[in-house]
């Protein structure tokens, strides 16, 4: 089960993800929106969706960049494995709680506000429900790697991911003893890449770049009605 879960479903996830973004895209490219709803409650809307989105591109970024990069990469430069797992912790604890506020507040709009909630499917509170839960998992994990500092668990986490990535055969069993909330923390992770491509998500891939070359300015025309002539001329 380690291996079908760890080492199997990661793949199953991330090819759902990029087959179904790509069919989604030539199949229905209408649907490749976020559905903004910023125009009913603006001002809550606008906090938590900058704090929710700043948290969370913090959050993937930090975890491409500190998962992915050899671990001989800090070795040569000298960054030991217990001061990357302290800065880990209080970067992706300070977005962590960032993305969490901001999100929680989204949902609760989404929850609570019958208009915006008329505008809202079950796919995007799901999906933002999911996101909420991966946060509130991925902040307790902070406080299991407190318990220890020398930066062993971490490691382990960066083989599996490395090994995922670069098709390396028996990454599974680099995360067989890991925590549970570790493991748990991955598993949501990859559910909602598997989820991805069957969301409002996939504006998140959309860069739009037209808007580089596009004209500074909007020609706006509106129908106008005859104007009416008094009777005595």
């Amino acid at each position: 089960m380690n291996n079908f879960l760890f080492g199997i479903y990661p793949y199953i996830a991330i090819t759902v993800m990029i087959l179904g973004s790509i069919i989604r895209y030539d199949q229905d490219p209408f649907s490749w929106k976020s559905k903004s709803s910023q125009i009913l409650r603006r001002r809550q809307f606008v906090i938590g969706s900058v704090l929710f989105h700043v948290g969370v591109l913090v959050i993937f970024f930090g975890h491409l960049g500190g998962l992915l990069t050899p671990i001989a990469v800090f070795d040569a430069l000298g960054i030991s494995h217990g001061a990357k797992q302290v800065l880990a912790m209080t970067a992706g604890g300070i977005a962590g709680v960032m993305a969490l506020v901001g999100g929680g507040m989204l949902l609760h709009r989404r929850l609570t506000d019958p208009r915006v909630r008329a505008h809202t499917t079950l796919a995007d509170t799901g999906i933002l429900a999911l996101l909420v839960a991966q946060l509130v998992l991925g902040l307790a994990t902070i406080l299991v790697s407190a318990q220890h500092l020398d930066g062993h668990e971490m490691t382990l986490l960066m083989s599996w991911a490395q090994g995922i990535v670069y098709l390396q055969s028996g990454a599974a069993d680099h995360i067989a003893n890991v925590h549970w909330l570790f493991k748990l923390h991955i598993l949501l992770g990859l559910t909602i890449f598997l989820l991805f491509p069957f969301t409002r998500l996939v504006h998140m891939i959309s860069v739009p770049v037209r808007y580089l070359w596009r004209p500074g300015y909007q020609i706006v025309r509106t129908k106008h009605q005859p104007a009416k002539r008094h009777p005595a001329e």
